[in-house]
């Protein structure tokens, strides 16, 4: 009703991994209860809110995700009514979190990008340089002078034209535009599980610059993380697809960054390891891994208050 940003990372997480399984041949039911329960041997999927597993009540050996996982000290009264085999995390460094918990029924699950979704946008014609993508969530009132003035003051020093966006305050038709009319996009993220956003724009074929400081700052979660543990706000990402910094290098490493910009190749990286295809094998691989073998269709729940597909 705000016109704001309507689905954040859940909803699509779970559309992108429906479209990969169906361009494999995969039959995916979506919320078909009488189905799963005159089946009650077949894997299902489950995904979504917090609020799924009181309303999913089903005794089908499950894998979960993409979706909420209860913290390790609520896991048990949360998905106790569940036949959850195994949890799914968007990147190997979030199943770490709950490892002593879980140990191997926490595994990694990327959520593929559709490349034909975010057409190559490299050559469009620019009328900026760059786009910051605020994503700063904790500490804003000291975080946002430190990292992102900070960046706004160096850009606009070097003559660098600049648009902003903040997560979750515009739709995504504002940042296809954005993406369109710019030359790289700034990724502003304490730590991400997979990242979305900053995917889509190496997709269209836009550079990428991230602050990766690589703590964790989630109070909840540093309460049952392991020691040492590095949380990197760009999880899948090569020397192809930009470059990263932390507060200490911000000036410096932007530099170099945009003296190379042209040499970046980051659809390339997305083509590569982000695909629907890959990622829905991963996906079947782990319902095998919940027990069952020659799967060749399934079915998937998701948040009941979201459109069923």
């Amino acid at each position: 009703m705000k016109g704001k940003q309507l689905y954040t990372g859940f909803y699509q997480a779970f559309k992108n991994l429906k479209q990969g399984l169906e361009e494999l041949g995969m039959e995916v039911h979506v919320n078909d209860f009488a189905y799963a329960r005159h089946h009650p041997d077949m894997p299902i999927g489950i995904a979504g809110f917090p609020e799924v597993y009181n309303r999913v009540r089903l005794p089908n050996p499950a894998v979960f995700g993409p979706g909420y996982v209860p913290r390790p000290n609520e896991i048990d009264s949360m998905a106790s009514s569940q036949n959850i085999r195994i949890f799914t995390q968007p990147s190997e460094w979030y199943c770490q979190l709950w490892r002593e918990k879980l140990g191997e029924r926490v595994q990694p699950m990327f959520v593929p990008i559709i490349l034909s979704e975010w057409p190559d946008l490299s050559d469009e014609p620019k009328n900026h340089d760059v786009v910051i993508y605020d994503k700063i969530r904790w500490n804003r009132d000291e975080m946002v002078p430190r990292i992102m003035d900070r960046m706004q003051a160096h850009l606009r020093k070097r003559g660098i034209s600049l648009e902003t966006l903040r997560y979750g305050n515009h739709r995504i038709e504002d940042f296809r535009s954005a993406l369109a009319s710019t030359r790289a996009l700034i990724f502003l993220c304490e730590h991400e599980t997979q990242g979305l956003a900053y995917q889509e724009a190496m997709a269209s074929g836009i550079p990428v610059f991230a602050w990766n400081e690589g703590k964790l700052v989630d109070p909840v979660e540093q309460t049952f993380a392991p020691e040492g543990l590095f949380s990197p706000s760009v999880p899948y990402f090569d020397e192809r697809c930009g470059g990263t910094f932390t507060e200490s290098t911000l000036e410096t490493s932007f530099d170099v960054f945009w003296s190379n910009l042209r040499k970046f190749d980051p659809r390339s990286y997305v083509a590569e390891k982000l695909s629907p295809e890959q990622s829905a094998r991963a996906y079947i691989k782990l319902l095998d891994q919940a027990a069952f073998t020659n799967v060749d269709h399934l079915i998937m729940t998701c948040p009941p208050e979201r459109p069923s597909v």
